[in-house]
């Protein structure tokens, strides 16, 4: 039963942008799979979904392995170089351990999120461009909280 409802996770996911575990928890009731929220919320962790903005709003994606791996080196990266981070409009200046700002600004860049258009460094900073002045704040957010983990 688990290994069905996972399939059709992956699916509802792939098919609706789903935003939150009451809306993915309703659309598999309406599957026939009777769950709660805490079952979304294990099989959600079991899967290692993550939430990713597409077109201005969060959704479900998966994440492959691979590319979970190669983000946790970035990750690594950023941890160990980052300083603090500030924004002027949808710019983020970041601030870095000397030297380290081109592999800070290599390693945003390579994580591809959909929010960040690029990013330039110098010895210690890196400015980076997003999107939309309204995905600034979020950005600079999901940031600081990803290096706090």
């Amino acid at each position: 039963m688990k290994r069905e409802r996972h399939g059709k996770i992956i699916e509802l996911i792939g098919h609706y942008a789903i935003e939150t575990q009451e809306e993915l928890a309703d659309k598999l009731n309406e599957a026939g799979f009777r769950v709660t929220q805490a079952t979304v919320s294990r099989d959600i962790r079991e899967l290692k979904l993550t939430k990713m903005t597409v077109g201005g709003k969060q959704r479900y994606v998966v994440v492959q392995e691979h590319s979970r791996q190669m983000g946790e080196k970035y990750i690594g990266i950023l941890r160990e170089g980052f300083l603090s981070v500030d924004m002027a409009q949808n710019i983020l200046v970041i601030k870095t351990v000397a030297g380290m700002a081109m592999a800070v600004g290599a390693a945003l860049d390579a994580l591809h999120w959909q929010e960040i258009v690029g990013c330039i460094a110098g010895d210690d900073t890196v400015f980076c461009a997003v999107r939309t002045v309204e995905d600034a704040l979020p950005m600079m957010d999901k940031l600081r909280k990803m290096l706090r983990e």
